[in-house]
């Protein structure tokens, strides 16, 4: 007999020790549907089988082929979690579906050791939550691993009398005690290097600037954690001259004679300075050109982005090297 009809009102739900049984009850149909913690529950319709939403996570689709699940909307219950992410797994193995973001906030950090038993892996964490991923073919995954670098940003702050401004640090390497060296910092996140240079400069030193370029910027590879390095050196106009220490981080700070801060031993004994130096000193003689700030919009994510180049087309009324 064909069947051309189902009651899902009549639908009823048993659960037995080991493993889970499904009543399906109508006028049509009277049967029992088992199923083992790899394989979710189904329905049958006139169209085929397919799975009850109340049973699989609340997720949005990516545009890679993955999914992304709903963090606001997980089961709060460790053993539905299980039940429920188990299901959801064959769920969108059935639909072709490929990478699987699931952020567990803080909160709900007692579903990790969870999902880490069904075959999920770290991707990331924040204060907040911990992000991890699952890839659900059977080949190399393609996910994109985590952020790889982080960012800093140091600023060469020169004013009319040839003075450097520069701080001494409360904590620094026992290499490093006693140099005086120009501000820096990190990079927040989704924050700019020419705003984020001269944020730091601010919070270090209570001097006002202005971005005018990136002079050069060095790469380094496990800094941190492993992950690599990426860090900027700007020049920067002074817009005040009062210096107001953060007592957090700086132990002192001042204007400094050009000549007496590239004379200190500390730099002249390092290859990297001396050259950060030399490019620094070649700006100021106008015998070598930075990368200025260009802010454009892509067609491919209709977003303002930022582009840093040395000036080609027009005349660059700060910079004449040739």
């Amino acid at each position: 007999m064909e069947l051309k009809y189902v009651d899902f009102k009549a639908i009823s739900m048993s659960k037995s020790v080991g493993m889970e049984t499904m009543k399906f009850s109508s006028s049509l149909l009277d049967s029992k549907l088992k199923f083992g913690v790899n394989v979710a529950p189904k329905f049958c319709s006139g169209k085929g089988l397919y799975f009850r939403d109340k049973w699989v996570l609340d997720a949005s689709d990516d545009e890679y082929g993955g999914v992304i699940v709903t963090a606001e909307r997980l089961p709060s219950n460790p053993a539905k979690f299980a039940s429920v992410l188990r299901a959801s797994l064959a769920h969108w193995k059935v639909k072709g579906k490929k990478g699987v973001w699931l952020k567990l906030p803080v909160e709900k950090c007692d579903l990790v050791p969870i999902a880490v038993k069904e075959g999920f892996q770290y991707h990331h964490a924040e204060r907040g939550y911990v992000m991890m991923t699952y890839w659900i073919p059977n080949e190399p995954c393609m996910l994109p691993s985590n952020a790889s670098h982080q960012v800093g940003v140091g600023g060469f702050v020169i004013n009319d009398k040839n003075e450097v401004l520069v701080v001494q640090e409360k904590h620094s390497a026992p290499a490093l005690s006693g140099l005086w060296k120009i501000p820096t910092g990190f990079i927040l996140e989704s924050e700019e290097i020419f705003t984020g240079v001269v944020r730091e400069v601010k919070e270090e030193t209570g001097i006002d600037t202005e971005f005018v370029e990136v002079m050069a910027f060095r790469h380094a590879q496990n800094v941190a954690f492993e992950k690599s390095d990426l860090f900027f050196v700007c020049l920067l106009r002074p817009l005040s001259k009062q210096i107001k220490v953060d007592d957090l981080e700086i132990k002192a700070a001042k204007w400094m004679p050009l000549a007496e801060f590239v004379e200190q031993p500390l730099i002249q004994g390092d290859d990297m300075f001396k050259k950060i130096i030399d490019i620094f000193i070649a700006r100021l003689g106008k015998r070598y050109c930075g990368l200025s700030v260009h802010q454009l919009v892509s067609k491919f994510d209709d977003k303002l982005s930022t582009l840093y180049f040395n000036t080609v087309d027009d005349p660059d009324l700060n910079c004449q090297a040739s």
